[in-house]
């Protein structure tokens, strides 16, 4: 993908059982030139500044990515997670979101 592809580290496999009307489709483009429709399942905060779940629409079992969210101008954009630091606040983060929820 052209994000940074990171594993999301949460340890499940993110197969859910609930409607998807409401999805919001992401068209990427891969390496290759392959266009892969992802899926944005989940947003949250770490230190003030959004980020988002995708996974592949097609394939729910497939590793997750995460994006930094940022506005530019009227839209949303998606941003690679390229600083490691940054990276591990958000896998931390996210981790502790998980584990909330199965609680």
């Amino acid at each position: 993908m052209s994000e940074h592809n990171h594993d999301c580290g949460c340890g499940h496999d993110h197969d859910h059982d609930h409607d998807h009307d409401h999805e919001l489709i992401i068209t990427m483009v891969d390496e290759d030139g392959n266009e892969i429709d992802m899926t944005m399942v989940e947003t949250f905060n770490v230190d003030e500044q959004l980020y988002a779940l995708l996974l592949q629409r097609n394939d729910p079992e497939a590793d997750g990515i995460i994006v930094r969210l940022e506005e530019q101008g009227e839209e949303m954009a998606m941003l690679p997670i390229e600083d490691d630091a940054e990276w591990e606040r958000v896998q931390q983060a996210y981790n502790e979101l998980v584990a909330e929820q199965g609680e």
